[in-house]
Order: C-alpha cells, then sequence, then structure tokens
C-alpha cells in the first residue's frame, strides 16, 4: 500500500524562524530540517513549479510570478492554468489520489481535488469574490463548511491570518472526506503579508511566526493522527528593505519607454518601446526592442543606487534564467532593495489601477497593495462607502492604495546569502529528508513527495 503525504506550505518560514514555532519546531526534533536552495527568483510561482516538476526556471519556464507575452504585447502576472507548469506535477502518471488547496497553477489541475482563487467578473465591471474547483461542487461544500472563503484576508490591504486559518480548515475537511487522498498540498500564506509590509525583523514577526505555527502545527498532528506523513515546506526567506528602486521610471526619463494616454491614466506600451523592465521583488526582466543596443540600456540601469548585476544574453543560463520567457537581460537586486513597476513622471499621470488591488493589470508586482493609502482621510470609512457602492450594484473604484514605494519594508527573490535566513523544508519522520545532507536543492521537493507516498 503507497503512503500518504501532506505537504505544508508555510511561506516565509526559515529555520532561523522555526525558534519561534514550537509546534513545527517539534515537529522538526522528530523527522529533521534541512536548508531548502531556492531558484533564482525566489518568488512563489517559480518556487512552486521547481517544487512541483523538480525542474529549474529554465526547463519548466516559469521565470517569476509574471513575465511578457510578447504574442500578445502584454505583460501578464499570476496566471493560474496548470498547464503552465510544462512538465508533469508529482502525482502524474501514478496510481495515487492527490489533492492541491490553493497552490498555484491549480485552475483545472490534474490533481483529482482542486481549489483555488478566482473572482468573478460581470459584463459591468462588477467583480465577486469566489473560488473554483474540481470537482466543481467541492468549493460550495467546503463553503458551506467553513464559511464563505475570506477573499479580502487573502491579499490586499486587510490580508491576514484568516484565510491561512481557512485553508489549514478545508484542508483537514479533505483529510475528513470518503475519498481522503494519498498525497495533499496545502498553502499557507500567513507570514507573507507582514512581513512584506514591514519586514521580517519588525517587532512583532515573531508573534506572526507564533500565530502560523499554532494553524500549521495543528493541521500537522491532524494529518499525522490520519496516518500520513508530514513535510513542511517554506518557497523563500524575506529580508528588511529599505530602498525601492524604479528602473522603468529611468527608462522612461531615457526616452525609452512609452506610454499610452488614456482617460484612465497612462499605460504602459511594450510594443512601443525600446527597453522596459517586468519587476518581481529583487529582480527585473529587461526586454529589449529588437533593434535597441543593450549598451546604453545597460549603463542606465546598473546606474541605479540599489542595483547589483545585469545579467545579459547566454550568461542569463548563469543564473538558471536563459528561456525564451525571460528578458534580454535579468536585473539583480543589492541587498535590502527591491524594484517597483511605477512609469509614470507624475503622481497625477498614474493609471486609475495603480491605486488598486489589481494584480492582472499591473505590469509588475505591487507590494504596495497590502496598505491602505496613509495621506487619505479616514481610509477605511472610504472603503466602507465604496463596498456599499458596490453591493447597491453602482460602478465603485476602490482607489485606496498608495503610490509609494517607500513604505515597503520586506521583500525576497535572491537567493539568501545565510542559508538560516532562506527557506526551509522539515519531516514528522526519520527517513523522509537524505540522510548526510546539509541542504536541499528545492526541485528535490518533489522526490520527496514521490517518495513518501510509494
Amino acid at each position: 500500500m503507497a503512503g500518504r503525504c501532506i505537504v505544508i506550505n508555510v511561506v516565509g518560514l526559515t529555520p532561523a524562524g522555526l525558534d519561534h514555532a514550537p509546534r513545527l519546531r517539534s515537529l522538526a526534533e522528530e523527522g529533521g530540517h534541512l536548508p531548502l536552495v531556492p531558484p533564482l527568483p525566489a518568488v512563489t510561482c517559480t518556487a512552486q513549479a521547481t517544487m512541483l516538476t523538480g525542474l529549474p526556471p529554465d526547463r519548466h519556464g516559469v521565470v517569476g510570478n509574471g513575465w511578457f507575452w510578447p504574442e500578445l504585447d502584454q505583460v501578464l502576472f499570476w496566471r493560474q492554468p496548470h498547464s503552465l507548469l510544462g512538465a508533469a506535477a508529482p502525482w502524474q502518471g501514478r496510481p495515487i489520489r492527490a489533492a492541491s488547496l490553493f497552490w498555484w497553477f491549480n485552475l483545472n489541475s490534474t490533481a483529482d481535488i482542486w481549489v483555488t482563487p478566482r473572482p468573478s467578473y460581470g459584463a459591468d465591471g462588477a467583480k465577486r469574490f469566489g473560488i473554483q474547483s474540481g470537482p466543481p461542487g467541492l468549493a460550495a461544500h467546503l463553503e458551506e463548511r467553513l464559511g464563505p472563503f475570506p477573499f479580502a484576508s487573502f491579499w490586499g490591504p486587510r490580508a491576514g491570518l484568516s484565510s491561512t486559518g481557512w485553508i489549514a480548515g478545508a484542508a483537514s475537511a479533505v483529510l475528513d472526506g470518503p475519498n481522503s487522498p494519498d498525497l495533499l498540498l496545502a498553502y499557507l500564506p500567513h507570514l507573507d503579508y507582514d512581513f512584506q509590509r514591514f519586514g521580517p525583523g519588525h517587532a512583532d514577526a515573531q508573534d506572526r511566526i507564533r500565530e502560523v505555527d499554532d494553524v500549521a502545527g495543528a493541521l500537522a498532528e491532524k494529518a499525522r493522527s490520519e496516518g500520513y506523513a508530514v513535510l513542511v515546506v517554506s518557497e523563500y526567506g524575506l529580508e528588511d528593505v529599505d530602498r525601492a528602486v524604479l528602473p522603468n521610471l529611468a527608462l522612461r526619463e531615457a526616452g525609452l519607454l512609452e506610454v499610452r494616454e488614456t482617460p484612465f491614466g497612462e499605460v504602459l506600451e511594450p510594443g512601443a518601446s525600446r527597453a522596459f523592465c517586468v519587476c518581481d521583488h529583487q529582480i527585473a526582466h529587461v526586454h529589449l526592442h529588437e533593434d535597441q543596443a543593450e549598451g546604453p540600456v545597460r549603463e542606465i540601469l546598473e546606474s541605479l543606487p540599489g542595483v547589483a548585476d545585469f545579467v545579459a544574453g547566454a550568461d542569463r543560463a548563469g543564473i538558471g534564467l536563459d528561456h525564451p520567457r525571460a528578458g534580454h537581460a535579468v536585473l539583480l537586486a543589492e541587498s535590502g532593495s527591491w524594484f517597483a513597476y511605477p512609469y509614470w513622471l507624475v503622481d497625477a499621470d498614474a493609471p486609475d489601477f495603480a491605486r488598486t488591488v489589481d494584480i492582472h493589470r499591473k505590469p509588475g508586482y505591487d507590494p504596495c497593495e497590502l496598505f491602505l493609502d496613509p495621506t487619505l482621510t479616514a481610509p477605511r470609512l472610504r472603503v466602507a462607502r465604496r463596498l456599499l457602492a458596490s453591493r447597491l450594484g453602482f460602478r465603485t473604484l476602490f482607489d485606496v492604495i498608495p503610490l509609494d514605494p517607500s513604505l515597503v519594508r520586506g521583500s525576497h527573490g535572491l537567493p539568501p546569502v545565510d542559508p538560516s535566513r532562506g527557506p526551509v523544508v522539515l519531516a514528522s519522520e526519520p527517513g523522509l529528508l537524505p540522510e548526510q545532507a546539509n541542504v536541499l536543492q528545492m526541485g528535490r521537493v518533489r522526490d520527496l513527495m514521490i517518495s513518501a507516498t510509494s
């Protein structure tokens, strides 16, 4: 009979963080733990694709949380289809039942059971939060049991513990189901929020670790009581940052980046630009027009404070990003710095979506979405009024997100200088992790899943 295993993804957990996570530390003391070596970039989509396929980014093709799609002339972030993985997940082609709860690339997944966040959009521009599942009735069953999925706490200014608790409850419900899986993956994002808002060194960081430890620890104990081995993984460690680097603004000022003026603000025009950057935490993909020389762009971007390296062309192979989806060059940030996407010269020209939570239209990752604009008077009252208007059927713009990237105090994406501050894998039983290893490449997590369910 095949073994059974649950894989709990506690985003942002590090070996050093286990000092403040007594339940998970106790688990690690039984079965062991190892620092993980993440891919570059160490971001959600790339890390999860690496764990699921066992391949590096230059082979699975997930070069970030988003990338430039030249055939569409668009930068698109946070695409969900399972087909984007480009390689087999650890359950494919094997006689096991698998469940994937809120891991990325879940839409129409090949897993037997899957749940993913997916809002619905009306023809009038209205947006309704929701989740989608396979089998289709599972989402309704889980919301009947647990209440509506707390979407507002999954991302945005109210992001916090509630969504992590709901996902853990969903995992517990799946374990209790009549066709419980052999392999269950659950994604618990809680640490990501305040660690990006305020940095992992902020005063309440230990409290956030203890909160997620309670949730993850209870889920692990539940799974063990049902006969499951437990693996706990994380995707990256975060670091404190104090500098936002704006490479697109520099390219705009040099006349290399083009925008289209619209009634709703300036919109980036990738196809018309001689150079632009897809910013994603501490890396940025640099795209050049086919007849744009590299030299002037390199000179502009390398001169920016906070830029550590400009890795171009064939040299991208040395950082594992020699792939058609990657930029002509890849910018790497210095420690303590990160790349912000804004390209407008004055805030009055920013596109209207810049001041909203809109992860799909922004041509780069925007952690400012975790904040309410501190320059607004009574911002929560502003949100309440807009929410009421939306529920009454009026088209409403939730323009409460700040444009100031200096508010962000934590980031990730670079390999950790200190492995104790990077991602980690821990196991509930001896033998689940390789013996004599001091660290583990993140791609080996796929092997651990297969071994635990064989």
